[in-house]
């Protein structure tokens, strides 16, 4: 039995390990980082919290003797996704990595793009403006930079401290979200800028929809380097490539 260890904290790190954790060939634990307070059940075998960084997981690897780490987590945990590959390579154990495909600006966006959450502060410019934050919590303290725009704040626990800016509103809230609902939360408050991460995927791509639909200016902030490991994009596609990894080319027959 392969001993399957995976990086989660996202919705397809959660959907492959469904579809893992039914063969009868592997052992599988789902990592979580233990940043959000009431997380979604999982389903299968759970580890919460970090591992004291690269040092921390090759002693876990070890300890458990684990056959192949997954990398699943969020596209911007480059942090985790550089210890996960650099464990693996010290550790001698197999890597794969779940990547789901960033968004591409079709036509009538209006993105400006970004690199960091720090960036996007300025781009917002110095006249007060009605601004969603949709970044998660970890990042919206780069805001209060720029106290004069009124801010709508969505996260999934809240934010605490709160902002040190005279005018937000802090909305709790998990996805998946529907482009008519964000459409009608960016009327509703008379949002005409939108801050987001490159997440990709379709479970918050409504808001991207409907500042386009709104004709409302996004600020993009662009998905970090992330170590070069073999990759898909898809649970699909991951899974398939797991199958080759627990079932050699000889046993299969080819």
């Amino acid at each position: 039995m392969k001993k399957i260890l995976i990086l989660g904290g996202t919705t397809e790190a959660r959907q492959l390990a469904g579809k893992l954790v039914a063969r009868a060939d592997c052992s599988v634990t789902l990592s979580l980082a233990g940043r959000t307070e009431s997380p979604v059940a999982q389903g299968v075998p759970v580890r919460s919290g970090g591992f004291g960084g690269a040092e921390g997981l090759v002693a876990y690897l070890r300890e458990t003797r684990t056959d192949l780490l997954i990398d699943a987590t969020h596209p911007y945990a480059a942090q985790i996704s550089a210890n996960a590959a650099q464990a693996a390579r010290i550790a001698g154990v197999p890597i794969l990595a779940l990547r789901r495909a960033g968004w591409e600006p079709v036509e009538d966006d209006r993105w400006t793009q970004v690199d960091t959450s720090g960036e996007a502060a300025p781009a917002l410019g110095l006249a007060p403006r009605r601004v969603f934050l949709a970044l998660g919590r970890q990042e919206v303290a780069a805001f209060e930079a720029a106290p004069q725009h009124h801010y709508l704040i969505r996260s999934v626990d809240p934010v605490e401290p709160k902002l040190a800016v005279p005018d937000a509103v802090y909305l709790l809230a998990r996805g998946p979200f529907r482009e008519a609902e964000e459409r009608a939360l960016l009327e509703k408050h008379r949002i005409d800028v939108v801050v987001s991460k490159n997440s990709g995927g379709a479970a918050t791509y409504g808001k991207i929809a409907a500042a386009r639909a709104l004709g409302i200016e996004v600020v993009m902030v662009r998905r970090p380097a992330l170590p070069d490991v073999p990759s898909a994009e898809t649970v699909e596609a991951l899974a398939a490539m797991v199958d080759h990894f627990v079932e050699p080319a000889a046993e299969r027959g080819v």
